[in-house]
Order: C-alpha cells, then structure tokens, then sequence
C-alpha cells in the first residue's frame, strides 16, 4: 500500500531517470520543445502504438510544418493524412484547435497549463505532457503506463477506472513529480512504463525497481492495475452497397457517429441476406424503384473497435443512377483521394488487386 516517504520518492526518482537515460528510444518529437509538434505528437499517440504512430507523425510534419499551414488546411486534408488511425475526432480537433490558435493566439501556441488544458481535445495528460516538455512546468502525466507502473511498484489498489481512483492516482503523480527536471522525469515515467512494466509478462526479475517495488515482493504484479469494470463489446451487422454507374459509384459525407465527416457508400445497419435487405424500406429509398443488379457480394468482414465489432459486408450492385441528393457521383478511379473509414480504405485497396 502507497506510504509516501522522502527516501522512497528520491529513489522511484532518480532511478528511473537514470534508466532513461540510458535506455530511452530515439524518438523525432524528443528532439524540440516546440509545443506545437509536442502536441501532434501526443494527439496521435493517444490509443495508438508508437510503432504505428510515428509514420503519421512524421507524415504531419511533412504536409503541416507549422500550426498556421495545419490551421489553412482543408479538413478533407486532415482527415486523409489520418486515415487508418482511428479515433477520427482527434483529427477533427486538432484541426479546430490549430485554427482557434491561429486566429487567437495568431499562432502562437500557447505556454501556461491553463491555457494548454482550455484546447479542445486536450485533457489532463496530453495538458502535463506539452507543459512539462516544452515549458518545463512540475505538471505529472499520468497516462496508462504511469498507472500501471505506479500502481505496481507502491501497491495502489485504487481502481483507475473510477473518478475516485483516477484523482488519488493524479494526486500521487503530483506529489512523485521531480521539480527540477519535470519534462525528463515525465518522459522517463512513460517510457519506463511502456518498455519494462509492461501490460503482460514484464521482465521483474531484471527490473531495477524490484528490490522496493511493492507488487513484486508481494506477488501481485499481475493482479495490478485494478479495474472496476470490464467494456462491453457490442456486434454490429453493416451492409454497404457500392453502386455501380459505369465508371461511377455514389459516397456521401457521415453527419455523425464515430466517422463523422468521412466517405462512405450507402449503408444499411442489420444482419440480412441480400434478399431480406431488398424488403427493407432504407433500400427502397434508395432505390426509388430503379432496376438494379446484383454482380456479387463481398464475404463477411470483421473489423474491431474498441467498444465494437463490426461485420460487414459489401454489395456491389449494377444501377443507371442513384438520383439522390443525399449521395455524390464519383469516379472509381478517385475513390482513393476521400478520406475513408478504415475498414472502407482496405477494402477498396483490395478491389485493386
């Protein structure tokens, strides 16, 4: 159980900073304190692997070197540039942000916690992180692997799940912070979090930490973190029906939902035959009694979410045009440039090969 005390806080400290220091990975945006490509980086980073991050990162940069070329930007752009990453309201944000930057703060990012933590889309964490590595301000992050790692080493049974663990957590975080090198502690932390107290099988018997680690001497590692409660997982059926008008099909821009303001084709929710999704009255307003023919139906897809697994299905029908104000006309050939869900993405890079 989490008792503070000077010599142990010293300790937790200094030796995990010294491990990275010698351990840490060679990453581009722990190379500037610009905050601007702090705060790109951790956006991405958030629900996302560095492996799988670091190439969208680099492709940001690339195309937004600086906050006002990110905040002119056409949201099409970055949404298409974040293609595959999931978590599209992250792109919307950071879109939305870099804009208020630019016409409030004329493109200068701003540097004080309460400022950085106004922004919409950043929260707590991603607010500690831009502060204490650009500004260096004693703010602690507190992301997975910090409370997997703090929960672990001083036993903290306090479930990060709930509003009352995750503020005894943040308390902890504040309190364990190293003042004089606040950006370097917070990076070590997490770093130390994600490389050696890892999720599943973290090598304890070679760990630094483990002579005062409170879960090793216990044997409770594998029983830390706690968590309250388990997500449900919810199946969702989808039919998408790509219509087929010579060298055209018909996409339409999503409203809302998780894919807000991505492509996709027509879509009926529910687990029909092709036959039972004719007798559906979505297909009827869709079809407005045109003749259609059916060249062939994808097999079933599953693609997994977070908190949902869909499978899906693609219809490729035969029509001599959709009439539908809600829908465009595009070119097969150009269904590459829209900014796409990525289970619509891969699929469409399949119909190439």
């Amino acid at each position: 159980m989490y008792k503070p005390n000077f010599q142990l806080i010293m300790i937790f400290q200094n030796t995990i900073i010294d491990w990275y220091h010698k351990n840490k990975r060679d990453l581009p945006w722990r190379n500037t304190t610009d905050p601007y490509k702090v705060w790109i980086s951790e956006i991405i980073l958030q629900q996302t692997k560095v492996s799988q991050g670091l190439p969208y990162y680099n492709r940001f940069i690339l195309e937004f070197p600086t906050i006002t070329d990110l905040a002119n930007a056409k949201e099409d752009q970055v949404l298409k540039l974040w293609q595959g990453l999931g978590y599209y309201s992250r792109a919307r944000n950071l879109h939305y942000t870099a804009r208020l930057i630019r016409d409030k703060y004329h493109s200068i990012f701003p540097s004080d916690y309460n400022s950085i933590k106004a922004l919409k889309g950043v929260g707590d964490y991603t607010s500690a992180a831009i502060s204490s590595f650009c500004f260096k301000l004693p703010y602690a992050v507190l992301d997975g692997n910090v409370y997997r790692l703090l929960s672990r080493y001083f036993g903290i049974d306090a479930p990060i799940d709930t509003s009352t663990g995750k503020k005894k957590f943040m308390e902890i975080s504040q309190e364990l912070i190293c003042v004089k090198e606040p950006d370097i502690y917070n990076q070590a932390i997490m770093e130390f979090g994600s490389l050696q107290c890892r999720p599943k099988n973290p090598n304890c018997a070679k760990c630094i930490l483990k002579s005062t680690c409170y879960s090793y001497e216990t044997e409770l590692v594998s029983l830390l973190p706690i968590k309250s409660k388990l997500s449900k997982i919810v199946d969702k059926y989808f039919n998408f029906i790509i219509f087929i008008s010579g060298s055209h099909t018909f996409i339409h821009k999503r409203k809302n939902g998780i894919w807000k303001s991505l492509y996709q084709f027509p879509l009926i929710e529910g687990e029909f035959s092709f036959d039972e999704l004719k007798s559906q009255s979505e297909w009827r307003d869709l079809i407005n009694n045109k003749e259609i023919n059916l060249k062939y139906s994808s097999s079933t897809i599953t693609h997994k979410l977070t908190h949902q697994r869909i499978h899906a299905i693609f219809h490729h029908v035969e029509i001599e045009d959709l009439y539908s104000k809600e829908y465009m006309r595009v070119d097969l050939s150009e269904l590459q440039n829209y900014p796409t869900p990525r289970l619509i993405e891969k699929y469409i890079q399949g119909l190439d090969h």
